[in-house]
């Protein structure tokens, strides 16, 4: 008789088992605060700073990591960290994984064609020329998008969270194969339904955190993340593979961030496990140098410190605009 081998827990990595720690932290210091921050200025204050810097970290890092490689072997394990990732993150889960890895991995900031952008978080899609938008007009349009988005998950109760036939946008991107297909918007009704729980949860123990510190929290949050995707794109080549992105080498920012800044090198294979990224770096450095791509020296939430290559994308766009 032969023995199977137990199936593995970990789909890529124990070390997975770190950012899953930090899931679930993050669930549990929210409901905390909720619950025991005092009414007063400074620890509303003091409590909204840290909401804040906690749904930045997991949309950036936490859920950005668990979208393009699931943690577990075991679907199951993976749909119960997505209930928890939605409750963390104010969004569905499976909602980010189809717009992040389905379109904009996809498209890859890519310029206007017919008056619109393919990727739906291009930089340029909310610009007036063919430049980058500039960027607060793009964090103007992506905060109501958001605010739109966030609208939409709750006015689906009456669907019991699921997707609506006027979603049109979520239901394209959704898998084609029937099966799939079925997995996703399932996921997703449930990650909407976790994500509505979990602020009834939160007010429940205290409305007034609620409104004067969750939601102003999530907003800003959101904000963060778009200033982050904007610098990891802005002056970089939507047309090179090798030139669309933006890196960022700092040894601490890596540690911190499980190798985020590696993004050109993400966007050059999207599947690769974030312990593999410097293996992916080495393995493409002589095209990565001759594409001429953007090295940021700082990190891409604080990009508009890096002066220089703002000043050079202004005067390239100077260059190409036409003189009346």
């Amino acid at each position: 008789m032969i023995e199977r081998e137990p199936r593995r827990l970990w789909r890529n990595s124990p070390a997975d088992a770190i950012l899953l720690g930090l899931c679930i932290a993050q669930f549990a210091v929210t409901i905390a605060l909720a619950a025991l921050t005092p009414a007063g200025l400074w620890p509303r204050l003091g409590s909204a700073v840290l909401v804040t810097a906690m749904i930045t970290y997991s949309v950036l890092i936490v859920n950005h990591m668990f979208v393009h490689q699931p943690w577990f072997n075991d679907a199951r394990l993976n749909g119960i960290v997505s209930l928890v990732m939605s409750a963390n993150i104010a969004q569905s889960a499976q909602a980010y994984h189809l717009s992040h890895v389905r379109n904009h991995h996809r498209y890859n900031n890519d310029r206007k064609r017919d008056g619109t952008t393919a990727d739906f978080s291009s930089t340029y899609r909310y610009s007036r020329d063919d430049d980058h938008a500039p960027l607060w007009r793009y964090l103007a349009y992506s905060l109501v998008a958001s605010i739109q988005e966030f609208a939409v998950t709750w006015a689906s109760l009456r669907r019991l969270g699921g997707v609506g036939p006027r979603e049109t946008t979520l239901r394209g991107l959704a898998s084609r194969n029937p099966g799939r297909r079925a997995a996703e918007l399932g996921q997703l009704r449930y990650d909407r339904l976790a994500q509505v729980a979990f602020t009834v949860l939160l007010a429940v123990l205290s409305w007034q955190w609620v409104l004067l510190c969750y939601l102003p929290s999530v907003a800003i949050a959101f904000t963060l993340v778009n200033v982050q995707n904007y610098y990891r794109h802005f002056g970089a080549e939507p047309d090179s593979r090798y030139a669309n992105s933006v890196s960022y080498y700092s040894r601490l920012y890596n540690r911190l961030t499980f190798n985020d800044g590696y993004h050109q090198e993400h966007h050059l294979r999207p599947t690769a496990h974030w312990t593999r990224l410097r293996e992916v770096a080495a393995q493409y450095q002589e095209r990565l140098d001759e594409a001429g791509r953007v090295v940021s020296p700082v990190p891409p939430v604080v990009g508009f410190l890096d002066t220089g290559r703002i000043d050079r994308v202004a005067q390239r766009s100077s260059a190409t605009r036409p003189t009346r």
